[in-house]
């Protein structure tokens, strides 16, 4: 049942890799403090071609971004993703991909909550190498679940460009995660591109990847390791990711 679910949960269109690969859980900076995450993934064995002329060929890529968040209040948090978004190419070209500002929106104390949910919402301009529509807007929600140990998490996510195509990819992503105790949580996260709504593309030209993922949770820092595997010709073979957290 849970990898059935999971097969269904992660989808982001036919596009190139990203700087953040992970699910929303709800839960946000305490009131007034400050965050700072750096996000990384370097695609060990990936796609040779880019998924548009002029992109970014994913194999053998480094790609990431320095996230800073604050808590304004019980419910809402704002994020900037600053000073840039990078990829650094498989022959060690620095590329600088873009910025993004974001706002979550989410049920209060969402780590003490049987059933928790929550919106993001970001708005982002990103260069003509990563993105062929260059102002872009994502709405993330956030659904899911406390049962005992276990947590479940669904992020269906909708990318829309702003700009002549203004189609919605459907881009949602799911975590099923268990935890063996209050630092150490062992999950699996499934990420998926569908292509374009309500016509997705067919199951051969969509890309499924899941990961395994360990958490430690160990104050004032939050580190998250994952390595992934795709399933299609449109996945990447090898990804490995890593999130480094930390609040002030």
């Amino acid at each position: 049942m849970v990898f059935s679910l999971l097969a269904a949960l992660w989808s982001g269109g036919a596009r190139a890799q990203t700087d953040e690969i992970q699910v929303y859980n709800g839960e946000i900076l305490e009131p007034g403090a400050f965050g700072l995450t750096v996000h990384n993934n370097y695609i060990a064995i990936g796609r040779k071609q880019p998924d548009f002329p002029g992109g970014v060929r994913p194999d053998g890529s480094l790609n990431g971004v320095t996230e800073f968040a604050y808590g304004v209040n019980e419910w809402f948090e704002l994020g900037a993703y600053m000073p840039f978004l990078y990829t650094v190419t498989h022959d060690g070209k620095l590329l600088l991909n873009g910025a993004k500002l974001r706002a979550l929106l989410v049920s209060p104390g969402a780590k003490d909550r049987t059933f928790f949910y929550g919106l993001n919402v970001e708005l982002s301009y990103s260069a003509k190498h990563w993105q062929t529509e260059r102002p872009n807007t994502e709405f993330r929600p956030i659904l899911g679940l406390h049962l005992g140990r276990w947590e479940l998490i669904v992020n269906p996510i909708m990318d829309i460009p702003l700009g002549r195509h203004m189609a919605v990819d459907f881009a949602p992503a799911g975590r099923v995660a268990y935890a063996l105790t209050e630092r150490w949580t062992l999950g699996l996260e499934h990420y998926a591109a569908l292509g374009t709504a309500p016509n997705f593309e067919p199951l051969s030209r969509q890309a499924h990847t899941t990961f395994a993922v360990v958490d430690l949770a160990a104050a004032p820092y939050d580190i998250e390791f994952g390595i992934g595997h795709g399933f299609t010709a449109a996945s990447d073979d090898l990804i490995m990711k890593l999130l480094i957290s930390r609040s002030f």
